[in-house]
């Protein structure tokens, strides 16, 4: 006998928070999506946006600051000796193996900045172009290349100071924060975890998200920049392989596996148009975010009426567009 199909329950889950406080970090490969997925993490499980802390937002907000903030620039050269005005050749983060990457980029950090005599000063004894701290900041965070340990943790650590101060400040120092693109090295995952471990900050999730080399290269290929060429994209990948796996396997070894989630970061969807499978950016991003919210803890049945909302809210919000 054919039974009927259970009744669809009558209340429907739209607002739920996450349990604080304490720190969600996303990891991965380049072009993974995590920005994505913390965005809609924010959204979906009430976390303040201004409490999503991306490493590669810090890198670019401090050197647009160093820029047009003269206060800004001399708290970087007095506090963390990070300055526009040293060479990166001269300076206490100078290494050998540092000079060696620095100059082996010469020719393309000419292309990125547009050689001028202001910028690149040329050494009178050893003819090299000078490049200072910041400019190398810069240059990396561009192409996505790594920086001194000491710039990151140093940063970082800013950035997390002033999120537990705005949130004694408002009263949301029990909320949970999301810290998307760090750490990406050994060395810098064991200073994130002796740095919470110091401020009393817990790690609520490690979420790997996890994509192939050749997805990788597709979605650099679709947005058009100009250093996303094959040679790039290659150093990127071995750099994730070399570095960033290795981080979260430490984390794993110092959290416990639980505290570690491998989250599937290309679950493609398709709609049936005229004939033809057209992919659905918003749904393959929903999939992501949805395999997220359950190694969060968060029941299906409620990811699926969070899920909801959000695909409501956004067609709602194109139709008024």
């Amino acid at each position: 006998m054919n039974r009927p199909n259970s009744p669809r329950s009558l209340v429907r889950v739209e607002t739920i928070a996450l349990r604080g406080p304490g720190v969600v970090i996303l990891t991965g490969p380049s072009s993974c999506g995590k920005g994505e997925v913390a965005a809609a993490l924010c959204d979906l499980v009430s976390i303040d946006p201004a409490r999503h802390l991306s490493m590669g937002e810090i890198l670019r907000s401090t050197i647009d600051r160093s820029k047009s903030d003269e206060s800004f620039a001399r708290l970087l050269s007095d506090k963390y000796q990070l300055s526009s005005e040293v060479s990166i050749f001269d300076c206490l983060d100078t290494t050998e193996e540092l000079s060696k990457k620095v100059k082996r980029y010469l020719p393309d950090l000419e292309r990125h900045f547009g050689r001028t005599p202001s910028r690149f000063i040329s050494d009178e004894v050893s003819g090299t172009p000078e490049v200072s701290q910041l400019d190398w900041l810069e240059f990396c965070t561009a192409r996505g290349l790594l920086i001194p340990n000491r710039w990151t943790q140093d940063l970082i650590s800013a950035e997390i100071d002033r999120a537990l101060a705005e949130g004694k400040r408002t009263g949301e120092d029990e909320s949970p924060f999301i810290l998307d693109g760090y750490p990406r090295t050994v060395t810098a995952a064991q200073h994130l975890l002796g740095f919470l471990d110091q401020a009393d900050v817990p790690v609520l999730k490690v979420l790997h998200l996890s994509i192939s080399k050749a997805e990788m290269s597709a979605r650099a290929g679709k947005r058009g920049r100009a250093d996303d060429n094959e040679e790039a994209l290659r150093r990127r990948f071995e750099f994730y392989v070399e570095n960033v796996q290795p981080s979260v396997d430490y984390l794993k070894t110092e959290l416990g596996g639980d505290r570690i989630a491998l989250i599937d970061a290309h679950q493609p969807a398709f709609d049936e148009a005229s004939g033809q499978r057209v992919f659905d950016l918003h749904r393959s991003i929903d999939n992501v975010v949805s395999s997220a919210l359950r190694a969060l803890g968060v029941p299906s049945v409620i990811v699926r009426d969070l899920l909801e909302g959000r695909r409501e809210a956004r067609l709602a919000a194109e139709a008024d567009g």
